[in-house]
């Protein structure tokens, strides 16, 4: 007996509100096509001589696809905590297992797209990864560790997420003080 693997589309979601309280849930799917607010988090993973992971999405991913991202992450399903949401992210796209538990750093919430329907509470995280890394085809299309300065200097010539650029934006300002 075979069985096909559910669509991302299918997946249910917490949708919150402007405060991050659980007012209700919807499919992936219908969370993103009616613009509703949901959970996502962002992972900074760095390897052992603190170069950052970048990759490229596919051309298939349900939204961004084929841009490049400094984070690993995603949406964090109905009843998940962010902490389990990251971990369990990070170690699926990175395709490691034992990885240490991502350190929080902040929320915040993102509102973007040109119709303000992309809106979601996005908590960052950072992540030492001193496994080999062998990510999910099906998610990344490119991928190495990059020195940091090497992703300063990307950051207006390559095509990024807007939501992991602006979670870069945000965690620069926090470090800084």
């Amino acid at each position: 007996m075979s069985s096909s693997a559910p669509s991302p589309s299918d997946e249910i979601l917490d949708i919150v509100d402007e405060h991050d309280r659980v007012v209700g849930r919807a499919p992936r799917g219908e969370a993103y096509a009616r613009g509703l607010r949901h959970r996502c988090v962002f992972v900074l993973a760095r390897d052992a001589e603190d170069r950052i992971f970048v990759h490229r999405r596919t051309p298939t991913k349900l939204v961004f696809p084929s841009l490049y991202d400094m984070f690993v992450g995603g949406v964090v399903g109905a009843g998940e905590s962010y902490d389990d949401a990251a971990l369990r992210e990070a170690e699926e796209e990175l395709g490691v297992s034992g990885l240490p538990r991502p350190v929080p750093v902040f929320k915040f919430l993102y509102e973007g797209g040109a119709d303000g329907r992309q809106t979601w509470w996005s908590a960052v995280y950072e992540v030492r990864c001193t496994l080999p890394v062998r990510p999910q085809v099906e998610e990344v299309a490119w991928h190495d560790f990059l020195p940091e300065a090497e992703v300063e200097r990307r950051l207006d010539t390559w095509e990024w997420v807007p939501d992991g650029l602006d979670a870069y934006r945000r965690l620069r300002a926090h470090r800084a003080g």
